[in-house]
């Protein structure tokens, strides 16, 4: 294998496949890069058998194939190899064939590789009718579902975004059993067959890192896994296993208080208030609704107290007081765009609903905290 290439266009596609790169896997392979040099141009693989990402890049944007040939080059080196070296052409051999040389005008490395015959095998296939969304949409979906996963392992099943797709209806939910973020779009296409699959959040991030671009990203659904073909990229991820909880009814569909507001402004008093909040874990702070105003409240022994209001636009309902976790709220309300949002409550035990005035599509629930 050898060839010269421009070290930004390297770069760009090493940064892509890096996000699958394993630092800390038992399998020392999962550790490199796969380079496999063809007539047509590059591709570059990387795995940690959770997630894939290949990459490749057309013999147009390559200065010179001089030789055809696959090896996997340590990532991690190679890595903080090209990012250091100036933007210039930079000319990569195999030697023995388990060596690499890297080298410009002025810089030479020679780089140990791995056995080329053990990396995994990995089946990147697509399907004939895969779901295709702008990648601003799918940014937007995940945006504003992933950060409600859990963290915790003790229940699977929470670590992932629920994906759910029925005709021309794409859903996405994702809860940690304390709140719940729930997205609902209309797809261009119509699947012929239901979708029901939970996809890691953990992965859903790296993914997220790569999108930039305004293009089509395809999604190609199987059983046991989810492949997202996005400009030169094929990331596939694995799926988590399992029946994943029906959210169905858990945002009710009556109400006994209405309340809407600036979002910008509650959002600004709820950050100050959490200044002062009890226990920083959870920065429980308490919402009350009075006559046109919404005021919130929160104290510490340490530090003191605070009160914030703001002005209610519309209003339904009686008088309220509940308490919740300010960072539940401040990351719920970082999801909405609208200048005004509505709150929904249905007494001090029952879950706060936010939506968007005039839509319906994003809906975040977060469950109170009782403070008696």
């Amino acid at each position: 294998m050898k060839l010269k290439i421009e070290r930004d266009i390297l770069l760009e596609n090493l940064n892509a496949v890096s996000k699958a790169m394993s630092t800390r896997n038992i399998i020392p392979v999962l550790n490199g890069i796969e380079f496999d040099l063809q007539s047509k141009g590059l591709y570059l693989t990387a795995t940690n058998n959770d997630i894939t990402i290949k990459t490749f890049i057309d013999k147009k944007d390559i200065k010179e194939i001089s030789e055809e040939g696959k090896n996997i080059i340590y990532g991690r080196y190679l890595l903080d190899i090209i990012r250091k070296l100036p933007n210039e052409v930079i000319t990569i051999e195999e030697i023995d064939g388990n060596k690499t040389v890297i080298s410009t005008n002025n810089s030479k490395y020679n780089l140990n590789c791995f056995p080329v015959n053990e990396f995994p095998k990995i089946d990147l296939k697509e399907t004939n009718n895969p779901v295709v969304l702008v990648s601003s949409t799918l940014k937007e979906i995940l945006n504003q579902t992933s950060f409600a996963t859990s963290l915790q392992e003790s229940r699977p099943l929470l670590t992932g975004i629920n994906m759910k797709i029925v005709g021309n209806i794409l859903e996405c939910v994702a809860t940690d059993s304390y709140r719940l973020a729930k997205k609902i779009i209309e797809i261009n296409n119509p699947v012929e067959e239901s979708v029901n699959i939970v996809i890691p959040a953990r992965n859903i991030n790296e993914l997220l890192k790569i999108i930039e671009t305004e293009e089509n990203v395809e999604m190609h659904i199987f059983n046991n896994k989810i492949l997202f073909k996005y400009k030169n990229i094929l990331f596939q991820s694995s799926l988590l296993s399992g029946s994943y909880p029906n959210t169905d009814n858990f945002v009710p569909k009556n109400f006994e208080l209405e309340v809407e507001v600036n979002r910008n402004d509650f959002y600004n008093m709820i950050d100050r208030a959490s200044l002062l909040a009890q226990s920083k874990d959870k920065n429980t702070i308490q919402i009350s609704i009075a006559k046109d105003k919404l005021i919130v409240n929160s104290s510490s022994q340490e530090a003191g107290k605070v009160e914030e209001k703001i002005d209610i636009i519309n209003k339904k309902g009686a008088e309220l007081k509940i308490s919740c976790s300010a960072k539940y709220l401040l990351e719920a309300l970082k999801t909405f765009e609208s200048e005004t949002i509505k709150l929904y409550f249905n007494g001090q035990i029952k879950p706060i609903i936010i939506k968007e005035k005039d839509s319906g599509t994003l809906i975040q629930l977060i469950l109170p905290i009782m403070t008696y």
